[in-house]
């Protein structure tokens, strides 16, 4: 079984943009997103590099503004 690696992106000033784990260079668990500001902007899960479950989008001052609910694709 491959190990899970953090991944970590950025903007271009340096601030963090994106963070969660891959799995041979595929999407996979919890991962956030966040403003240049640091305030967190999205956040959900990934299944074998597809969004699934629950996706939260955040207001700018951090607050849920709305949740999404993302059906798995059929395999």
């Amino acid at each position: 079984m491959a190990d899970t690696i953090e991944h970590l992106q950025y903007h271009r000033d340096g601030s963090l943009w994106a963070r969660g784990q891959m799995i041979d260079g595929v999407a996979t668990g919890h991962w956030e997103w966040f403003r240049k500001d640091g305030t967190r902007m999205r956040s959900g899960t990934f299944v074998n590099g597809e969004q699934a479950g629950e996706w939260t989008t955040y207001d700018r001052n951090g607050d849920i503004y709305k949740v999404t609910r993302i059906k798995p694709k059929a395999g």
